[in-house]
């Protein structure tokens, strides 16, 4: 299937990586031309050279941090009217209500919804003149599903979701859709590390820790990168036009929920 993406300019943050990078690299496949961002830029730059090496769209790296007024100009410098912003970021860490301040508290909501919600007020205008724009914020699959330990990120994404959602039904006369991806366990980094930490608390083999994680999931296995990145592409597609304030799970069915 054609997604009708040749020529079209995305912006995907924290995309190094993980499932930014899976975002990014489904994009370019499809003749988007994308800019993509990270703090790191050892790390940025040898992505950008393997995407660029997929012969498809153009791949510009802006080092920057998104947190900060002036990383989010860089990325907006680099893509002056872009037609895709895939919202990501790194999510605060588990722990205990207890445990969190105030300022652990403004750092979450900082990074998961203010930033993002910044990034989309940047661009939504410009997308509904050009009558073509999509948003995805990549989110997390405990936004309907809250864990006690994961209350900061929860609460954050959480009120993305919901200014998302308001503004969807505002912009979706101008073909611009804002949909929200919530992955749970996919084979990223993120992963690795926790295999690594359940090894070292429990004394198993990485096997053994890879086969735990995965018996959480109903499909009894982590989700592949490249699942999730093709599912953002759909979600930018010219066919995903009526497709808008929409949270997609990519969990491998396990929500329990039925709505």
């Amino acid at each position: 299937m054609d997604l009708g993406l040749k020529g079209r300019n995305a912006i995907v943050c924290a995309s190094s990586r993980g499932l930014g990078r899976a975002c990014a690299n489904s994009l370019v496949k499809e003749g988007c031309n994308v800019v993509i961002n990270g703090r790191d830029s050892a790390s940025l730059l040898a992505t950008q050279e393997a995407l660029s090496a997929l012969g498809g769209g153009e791949v510009k790296a802006v080092c920057a941090d998104i947190n900060t007024a002036e990383g989010r100009q860089a990325l907006l410098n680099a893509c002056a009217e872009p037609d895709i912003l895939v919202n990501n970021n790194a999510g605060p860490p588990p722990g205990n209500y207890s445990q969190w301040d105030e300022a652990a508290w403004l750092s979450a909501l900082q990074a998961n919804m203010l930033v993002p919600v910044l990034l989309i007020q940047a661009v939504v205008d410009g997308m509904r003149s050009r009558r073509f724009g999509r948003i995805v914020n990549i989110t997390s699959a405990m936004v309907k599903s809250p864990h006690p330990a994961m209350g900061l990120s929860t609460s954050a994404r959480s009120a993305l979701t919901a200014f998302s959602k308001g503004l969807s039904k505002e912009v979706a006369r101008d073909n611009v859709s804002i949909n929200n991806m919530l992955p749970e366990r996919f084979d990223t980094d993120r992963q690795e590390q926790m295999a690594q930490l359940a090894m070292s608390i429990q004394g198993i083999t990485r096997d053994e820790a890879r086969a735990q994680m995965a018996a959480t999931i109903a499909a009894n296995r982590l989700g592949q990168p490249n699942e999730f990145g093709d599912a953002c592409a759909f979600l930018c597609s010219a066919q995903a036009g009526y497709i808008s304030g929409q949270n997609l799970q990519l969990d491998g069915g396990s929500y329990d929920g039925l709505i």
